[in-house]
């Protein structure tokens, strides 16, 4: 830490405190309705898994109601959102995609 002697005072750098930004995880959520291999490709496409751990994440859903896809800043987290359920619906799914704060 670097500090001056000035007419009789000390000064010194302080450091300032970042905060870091918020993340968000991005869910998929259960339905009766969406067919498995199709959550396995939303998956692979959009968070970039390989199909065992897609497989993995796909039967979490479907046993606990939802599942984690991933953790990403608020921007990404939102594009990954919007992304997956402009996939689900051009492929008439009703596939559920949100975040929340992690």
């Amino acid at each position: 830490m670097a500090t001056k002697h000035q007419d009789s005072s000390l000064l010194e750098a302080r450091r300032a405190q970042i905060k870091q930004p918020p993340f968000y995880k991005v869910l998929l959520l259960n339905d009766d309705f969406t067919p498995m291999d199709f959550v396995i490709v939303v998956l692979q496409r959009f968070f970039g898994m390989d199909r065992e751990q897609a497989t993995r994440i796909m039967l979490k859903v479907h046993t606990e109601g939802r599942g984690v896809c991933g953790v990403f800043a608020r921007d990404v987290a939102a594009t990954k959102v919007d992304q997956v359920t402009t996939f689900a619906r051009s492929n008439q799914h009703p596939l559920a995609c949100v975040m929340e704060e992690n």
